[in-house]
């Protein structure tokens, strides 16, 4: 277990658990809390697979902490933003499958944090916001990006414009999430799913994690021609001849 302040890092069979550790805070976010999840990344053991994004206590995470929100210039805005955003490319850059279990609060930050996973698990309590019309300002977390790519724009600016809340099922029915479970069994299933992601080759996974974000914001030729050169490195590793002799050799014998 590393000695962080905000969340806390363990590694347990090729799965690196982080956890957001604010509790008495709903898990807000904060520059020390965004700077902690940076280090994890940076620090990242090489035989993690996996990892699995939960929050201690009833909330994920309620977004920024507003009780530390300090005034500044324009500029100093724009390189505080640009701080979360290369705290959360370290997530989702990373080439490390990112499972997220979702309960209560996701909101805001919150949201734009768990949209960096790759595979998002909610309970039934799950509930996700953008408040920032509310409060008189814009995302900065890259939620413009990866939140409306998501659910596409025009929802996007109807949830920041209205502040309404979307419930578990709003959330999966549009993409937030791409499972719903029973209240306090989100943490299970994505351990379960977290499991299974570690099993695939490493290879696969990071062409997976890696590749196919970047394939999105290509123009389609330049996607297609991306996609051939990660089937070649994939397709030629000594694994994957032992996985597909494996697969074989399952069906002859059933």
């Amino acid at each position: 277990m590393n000695n962080y302040q905000h969340l806390t890092f363990r590694v347990d069979n090729h799965i690196g658990h982080l956890t957001l550790n604010r509790p008495n805070k709903k898990n807000a976010i904060n520059d020390a809390l965004c700077l902690e999840i940076e280090q994890v990344f940076i620090n990242m053991p090489k035989d993690v697979s996996v990892v699995l994004f939960s929050g201690n206590g009833p909330e994920f995470c309620s977004g920024l902490d507003l009780s530390e929100h300090t005034a500044r210039e324009p500029f100093e805005v724009v390189v505080h933003s640009r701080m979360w955003h290369r705290v959360f490319s370290h997530i989702s850059n990373s080439g490390i499958p990112i499972v997220a279990a979702l309960h209560g609060a996701v909101i805001g930050g919150g949201l734009e944090l768990a949209i960096c996973a790759h595979v998002r698990v909610s309970d039934e309590t799950t509930f996700y916001r953008l408040p920032e019309g509310r409060h008189g300002i814009f995302v900065g977390g890259g939620a413009s990006v990866r939140v409306a790519q998501t659910i596409g724009h025009g929802r996007m600016t109807e949830m920041m414009l209205t502040g309404r809340t979307l419930s578990a099922s709003d959330g999966e029915r549009l993409g937030l999430a791409h499972y719903v479970v029973p209240q306090g069994s989100a943490l299970a299933k994505a351990q379960e799913l977290a499991a299974t992601i570690a099993s695939n080759s490493r290879l696969s996974n990071w062409a997976m994690a890696s590749g196919l974000a970047r394939i999105n914001n290509m123009a389609s030729d330049d996607g297609l021609f991306t996609e051939s050169l990660l089937t070649g490195m994939t397709q030629t590793s000594g694994e994957v001849k032992e996985r597909i002799d494996a697969f074989l050799n399952r069906k002859k014998s059933s």
